[in-house]
């Protein structure tokens, strides 16, 4: 996690300097009586005075920020009539400005339109004042009264199309803040808001975030989340929330607890989430009381195969304890447990090192410490610096077996680059490696995780696993990006990661037709995916997870968003096998305090 937030600081730092270097300075200052607030922000979302300096602009401070992005937000306390013109505007000051809410001020800067992330992250622009001078007149002034976001006023409908002249960007539209939830929430940029009694829908992040919904009916679980299930039906009461107070009085929420009472601030725009409350009054946390799940524990004759992200574990973590717990007392110790992300022996070290042996002990010993069987591994150590992930690391999938209840078959045992095949023994379809990598010279692996291949035997019958970690999502465009629809490009690996795996089950099929295979892992994509159709094309695979109701689908919280990313997948005749059982085990991802990112899934049948 210490990685995470330094390049989450370096981030804000970076974030801080491009609003300086990005600055546009012209020569003729607006005149002071003509411009307001609501004249820069104007009815779309780039400001008719993007570039150009302005005078004396007159305002009511209603937030001050002295970290990351330092400056304050002035709202004009008399606003026209047209709901598309925000009241209030952000001022980069780059050093922690020296006035306070209620101040009454005036600003002359410049216009600037910032892209936080920068353009080439397709987020929208934010508008600012920037190089500002400015003049407190009068201190102790009443805030202007924050406007209610709520279920009745965020539209349905998520955004408008883009303009295909403009490639595709909403920037140049004219705000429809009572038709679109995104011309909504900008027509509010900059302007003092509130939500209240507030469900939350992500966790609380290191980073003093959390995530709540206005609509908490909307595509709901059990659970309290959000459900994200299609790209056409977005969730629109979603809303990013910070604190402008200190980070040890932000909340530590679950998923299903409740902002009671107001929640209050300045509505930025970063590149963190979009849309958020910056808030100066926080409500009090009202527990939802979730708790953990556990699933049922296998019957004597049923197979349980689980996959689960432990998320960049390496000797040095104080979470060997916590994941043991997962795997023994919440999926009850299964059979053959698919682990993704496990980095080398001296984690983010860069020194060469690719075994892993240290790390996965150390799993083993802390699954036996805390009761369950004394697992065995394999796995296949990467080429340095290959497979992705946090540089040094070499993350690579493992797998643990019960040798208690299954064999694992060693045969020819294969290396990074040595792909394994299929053929037949005695009528069965077999690797020629095993463990073994799938195709691993494909460049469709290129600086990402190569597919994992063993065969394991239980009550006599065998059985093929394939584990996989896709390519991330990073670098797709966001939910609130400029482009509408926003731009997957990360998918153009997956999709050839997912017809590389297709190709090889079929392979195998075509030797042995009722082979049992499972390809499982962190798929990095959604159930209902391009990626998830061309797995299962030709009838070779099915993703076991739309066997649960569509309110149970989803291993990961981003953004509010509860989601499929971890899938198992299996061919026909485990499908069809009877009794087929599937299990979302909520450990983690709605969680503050998670060990991982991800929540494991459990699939149980009878071979």
């Amino acid at each position: 996690m210490a990685s995470k937030s330094s390049a989450r600081l370096a981030a804000l730092t970076v974030a801080a300097v491009c609003s300086v270097t990005s600055t546009v300075v012209l020569t003729s200052p607006a005149h002071a009586d003509s411009v307001r607030v609501h004249d820069i922000q104007g009815s779309t979302r780039q400001s008719p005075y993007a570039g150009r300096q302005v005078t004396d602009v007159a305002g009511i401070v209603t937030g001050v920020r002295g970290y990351g992005s330092r400056g304050f937000w002035i709202q004009d306390p008399r606003p026209d009539a047209d709901p598309a013109t925000s009241e209030g505007v952000f001022v980069f000051t780059n050093s922690v400005p020296k006035v306070a809410v209620g101040d009454a001020v005036t600003v002359s800067g410049t216009v600037t339109e910032y892209v936080p992330g920068g353009t080439s992250s397709g987020n929208q622009s934010l508008t600012e004042i920037t190089r500002p001078t400015f003049t407190v007149v009068s201190s102790g002034n009443a805030v202007p009264a924050a406007t209610t976001v709520s279920a009745r006023s965020v539209p349905r409908a998520y955004a408008p199309e883009g303009d295909e002249e403009a490639g595709g960007s909403v920037g140049g539209l004219t705000l429809r803040p009572a038709r679109y939830a995104l011309d909504l929430y900008e027509s509010l940029e900059g302007m003092n808001v509130r939500v209240a009694d507030a469900r939350v829908v992500g966790a609380s992040d290191p980073y003093t975030e959390l995530w709540v919904t206005v609509k908490p009916w909307e595509n709901a679980n059990r659970r309290g989340g959000t459900v994200y299930g299609s790209y056409d039906a977005q969730n629109t009461g979603r809303l990013q929330i910070q604190s402008l107070g200190k980070p040890a009085d932000f909340p530590d929420a679950n998923v299903g607890d409740t902002l009671a009472g107001t929640t209050a601030g300045p509505l930025d725009y970063n590149q963190y989430g979009g849309y958020t409350l910056v808030a100066s009054q926080l409500g009090s946390l009202e527990s939802g009381g979730l708790e953990r799940e556990s699933t049922r524990a296998q019957s004597s004759r049923e197979l349980a195969v689980a996959t689960y992200n432990v998320e960049n574990l390496d000797p040095s973590d104080d979470t060997f304890a916590a994941h043991a717990e997962a795997i023994v007392h919440h999926l009850k110790s299964p059979d053959i447990v698919s682990l993704e992300e496990i980095q080398d022996d001296n984690g983010a070290t860069d020194d060469g090192t690719v075994t892993a042996g240290a790390t996965v002990g150390k799993l083993i010993d802390a699954i036996a410490a805390a009761g369950g069987p004394r697992y065995e591994w394999r796995g296949i150590d990467p080429v340095d610096k290959a497979d992705g992930g946090e540089p040094g690391g070499n993350i690579r999938q493992a797998f643990l077996f019960n040798p208690e209840r299954v064999s694992f078959t060693d045969r020819g045992a294969g290396d990074a680059t040595t792909p394994t095949g299929v053929t037949k023994v005695r009528g069965r379809a077999a690797l020629t490696h095993s463990p073994g990598r799938v195709d691993p010279a494909n460049p469709a692996w290129a600086n990402s995780r190569k597919p994992l291949a063993g065969e394991f035997v239980f009550r006599g019958r065998t059985v093929v696993v394939v584990a996989n970690h896709f390519n991330s999502k990073g670098g797709d465009q966001g939910l609130t990006s400029q482009y509408q629809p926003p731009s997957r490009g990360s998918e153009t690996q997956r999709h050839l990661q997912a017809a590389a795996v297709n190709t090889f089950v079929k392979e195998v099929l075509a030797v042995q037709k009722n082979a049992d295979v499972i390809a499982l892992g962190d798929i990095n994509d959604f159930e209902f995916s391009r990626t998830t159709r061309i797995l299962e094309d030709g009838g070779a695979l099915w993703s076991a997870v739309k066997s649960l109701p569509r309110g149970e689908r989803y291993s990961y919280v981003y953004q509010g968003n509860s989601q499929v990313l971890d899938q198992i997948l299996v061919s026909p005749s485990v499908r069809w096998a009877g009794r087929l059982s599937y299990d979302s085990v909520h450990v983690n991802a709605e969680f503050h305090d998670q060990v991982s990112d991800h929540d494991p899934q459990v699939l149980r049948f009878r071979p």
